[in-house]
């Protein structure tokens, strides 16, 4: 129903006055509430940051300044089927994930109340019927009506208000961004870490087996009374001590698998199926690309969360400054009262009231005052967190590059002293079958080829995690998101027990 073509028994003098009243207040609040009159606080502006034009090691013929970060990086660089199956299950299943997901829609759902609050405070709806006895006389009583306060936006306090929570929004969608940086570089982590533990445990058997043959030869050697019983004892205690290192690397190995379940969103268990059958360790690109620091800015979410929050806390200066002003509000009421449900609409049985008026803290303005700093303060503290973010994530590059680069350079040095060790055990077994050398040369070529063969397996795996840290501080994976609303990426039953619970989620979760 219209509100200009009130029914028969509204039409009048009284109701051509209540709706000119009415229409008028509309036009003031939409004038005050919608453009204001005024934006108290400081118009926030992105801060600058210190930020180097080039990495340390940007010369090394190992690094690219080609934009860096392929969203799918661990697809890039490690080409695992397995690594990619593991990534996109924890992308479905973990729950950490789901949390920050969740921390997204609580955001957006503080911004819709603060939408919410530029409208009528105060909209109440009141009916009543009553029916009472007196005297032998029974009398009757209804009415209806609608009450409307609004507080108007003068000074943009609601204005501040929606811009605090669209930043926390933007906030806590870079937190989820974070969420999924370190969940697929977890998940690549301990895949490799795992990799490498099997690899590790394979080369310790290998060694058991090259020291069991050494053993052998010199049981063989003293029953055949060319040598004393001191070279099989040796022989026995430098086996025993490397079968003795299996069980701490099978509990590492353990322990990974669990880390990597409970990514997965699953509990420790059984990890065979996923990771099927024992797999080297995936070799690594020869070169990769790390973009320019500038990018850093762009790319790593934790400093476009660190920016957003700063934003957030800009406008709740203009909002505690709004406090020292007065507070003016407009609003009325209209309904009808009257002895019986026929005289209800009548002109004689209506009622209405337009009012307009203000609050003033007028005894509080120390305390008003002290909340305008505390809350400069805080912006203050936010945009040195924001500058020390920029700067330790510069760090975490140069940090995980030097690493990388490090890395591979120690990998080659240790290939090469690993080959030297395994050459120098064929030739000294061989010398010693011979009788040309003792046992104890025999048992240094046997000790240093065990630590060189597990010195190559770990820094095979040093450097594949390496490479992991590299992407990690650059900020790579968010992108996977493909500028999806992260509430979109909870699961579908999740959503749907939260319908059930509620029904206000009809139409926001679908």
């Amino acid at each position: 129903m219209k509100t200009d073509t009130p029914p028969d028994n509204l039409r009048g003098e009284n109701w051509t006055t209540i709706h000119r009243l009415v229409r008028f207040s509309w036009i003031a609040v939409l004038c005050f509430s919608t453009t204001g009159c005024f934006m108290l606080g400081p118009d926030y502006q992105t801060p600058a940051a210190s930020v180097e034009d080039n990495w340390l090691d940007g010369d090394d013929e190992l690094l690219s300044n080609e934009p860096a970060v392929d969203p799918v990086w661990w697809h890039s660089a490690y080409q695992d089927p397995v690594l990619d199956k593991l990534v996109q299950s924890a992308l479905e299943q973990n729950l950490s994930l789901r949390s920050a997901g969740l921390r997204v829609l609580q955001s957006q759902q503080q911004l819709a109340i603060a939408i919410g609050n530029q409208y009528p405070q105060q909209q109440l709806g009141s009916g009543g019927a009553a029916k009472e006895r007196e005297q032998g006389n029974t009398f009757e009583d209804y009415n209806l009506g609608l009450n409307l306060t609004w507080e108007l936006d003068f000074w943009g306090r609601f204005r501040r208000q929606i811009e605090s929570a669209s930043a926390a929004l933007d906030a806590s969608v870079a937190e989820f961004d974070g969420a999924l940086v370190s969940l697929t570089s977890q998940v690549a982590q301990n895949y490799l870490l795992i990799r490498t533990q099997q690899a590790r445990i394979a080369v310790a058997r290998q060694n058991i087996a090259s020291q069991e043959e050494s053993l052998r030869i010199a049981l063989a050697k003293f029953t055949a009374g060319e040598v004393s019983e001191l070279d099989s004892d040796q022989a026995e205690s430098l086996m025993n001590n490397t079968k003795a290192t299996l069980p701490a690397l099978q509990t590492s190995l353990q322990q990974t698998k669990n880390a990597l379940a409970v990514l997965l969103g699953r509990p420790p268990q059984d990890m065979s199926a996923l990771l099927e059958e024992d797999r080297p360790v995936p070799s690594v690109p020869a070169e990769i690309a790390l973009g320019m620091p500038q990018d850093l800015i762009r790319q790593r979410p934790d400093i476009r969360s660190a920016e957003r929050q700063l934003a957030a806390q800009s406008a709740q200066i203009g909002v505690a400054i709004t406090d020292l002003y007065p507070a003016f509000s407009i609003g009325g009421s209209i309904g009808t009262q009257a002895m019986d449900t026929g005289d209800l609409f009548t002109n004689d049985s209506e009622a209405w009231d337009v009012f307009g008026g203000f609050q003033w803290n007028l005894f509080n303005y120390g305390r008003l005052k002290s909340n305008v700093r505390l809350q400069d303060a805080l912006f203050q503290q936010l945009l040195v967190d924001y500058q020390q973010t920029v700067l330790q994530a510069q760090g975490d590059v140069e940090n995980s590059i030097v690493a990388y680069l490090k890395s591979h350079e120690q990998l080659g040095y240790y290939r090469l002293a690993a080959a030297a060790s395994g050459r120098a055990v064929k030739v000294s077994n061989t010398q010693y079958r011979n009788g040309l050398i003792s046992f104890n040369t025999v048992i240094n070529t046997l000790v240093a080829d065990t630590e060189q063969q597990d010195l190559l397996a770990s820094a095979e795996g040093n450097v594949a995690t390496a490479l992991v840290q590299v992407y990690r501080a650059l900020g790579g994976g968010w992108g996977i998101r493909a500028n999806r609303d992260p509430v979109e990426m909870l699961p579908a039953d999740m959503k749907e027990q939260m319908r059930d619970r509620t029904k206000a989620w009809r139409g926001v979760l679908e």
